[in-house]
């Protein structure tokens, strides 16, 4: 089984429990203003590899993220691609390297069980507390997203909910409550990951020669966070 690989990080440390070896998939369906991996959105684009040899060059980091970290398998959207990655899980698998899947649930799921049968945590963005906001600034659809996490849930797969807190769109502590409380009864759900907005990917916008939504939008610190959320 071959996949659209973009690019990899040997050593990630925020995409999921401890020491994690990233791998970026090709395509997304989503056009999010705030998106900082644009280089993902071409479905026709990265480096052919197959999942057995990802494995394989996996494996070699192993002494490094050892058994607190793992692997995370990220975009783009990687449920674009939902066999490509169930065969790497389960090969990661026979090994007993965590997966984490990190995702907005954009995908085909009547193809999405498949992966989160191999899947051992499940890192799910979503962008937006309403339909509107989804339609408007990303092209997705909450539904389809609120779908995904049910699946998960039904199949018992421990869920962080990713939310980027974006200058001018959700960065209210209205959108915030809105976010916690949507995501809140979902019996799987482990915690909510407040992810500030970051502008140091528009020089990847510039590159590609495309317009950036979010162009002299101010980047958030974590102190800027922590006061909104003080507020809910």
């Amino acid at each position: 089984m071959q996949g659209r690989v973009n690019s990899v990080q040997s050593l990630g440390a925020v995409d999921g429990p401890g020491l994690r070896y990233i791998v970026f998939l090709q395509g997304c369906p989503l056009r999010c203003k705030y998106c900082h991996n644009p280089e993902t959105w071409d479905r026709l684009g990265g480096e052919l590899r197959t999942a057995e040899e990802l494995c394989k060059t996996i494996l070699r980091y192993r002494p490094y993220f050892g058994e607190t970290g793992g692997v995370t398998v990220s975009g783009g959207e990687p449920l674009l691609q939902p066999e490509f990655v169930a065969e790497l899980f389960s090969l990661l698998h026979e090994y007993g390297v965590h997966t984490a899947l990190d995702t907005a649930g954009a995908g085909d799921l009547s193809r999405a069980e498949a992966v989160l049968r191999h899947t051992d945590l499940v890192l799910c963005d979503v962008k937006f507390p309403t339909e509107e906001g989804y339609r408007a600034h990303c092209g997705g659809s909450l539904g389809h997203t609120l779908d995904f996490m049910r699946l998960t849930e039904r199949m018992g797969v421990p869920l962080w909910v990713r939310h980027v807190v974006a200058p001018g769109l959700t960065d209210t502590p209205a959108s915030m409550r809105a976010v916690r409380d949507l995501c809140g009864g979902f019996s799987n759900l482990e915690k909510i990951e407040w992810l500030p907005f970051k502008n140091i990917c528009a020089s990847k916008y510039e590159n590609l020669g495309i317009p950036f939504p979010m162009a002299g939008k101010p980047a958030f610190s974590q102190k800027h966070i922590d006061m909104l959320l003080a507020a809910l």
